[in-house]
């Protein structure tokens, strides 16, 4: 048998409402990175799996990233390519130093 009084909203109904989709977007990346605390990865899923838009949103990101990892992860640059950047970063702190002191 169906009520016709209304369910009263949950907490997590009007923290669903209250999430901005702009928002989630844009901690998408803190998700997928493991940044964010679990309380904010929980609502962010919650969010991503009851929005369509949000969903989709975030599955290009994934792949995305997962892209850039499979492509770009794991090379380093050369051991002498290496020494000389941080010969030339030590030397550019050392000249703005003095000319600060």
């Amino acid at each position: 048998m169906t009520s016709d009084v209304p369910e009263t909203p949950t907490a997590a109904d009007r923290e669903f409402e209250n999430l901005d989709c702009s928002a989630v977007i844009a901690d998408v990346w803190l998700m997928l990175d493991n940044e964010c605390d679990q309380g904010s990865r929980e609502r962010l899923q919650r969010h991503i799996d009851e929005c369509g838009s949000c969903f989709a949103a975030y599955g290009i990101e994934e792949k995305v990233k997962n892209l850039i990892n499979r492509k770009c992860g794991g090379d380093q640059a050369p051991a002498g390519l290496r020494e000389r950047l941080s010969i030339e970063i030590r030397s550019t702190v050392l000249i703005k130093q003095t000319e600060i002191d």
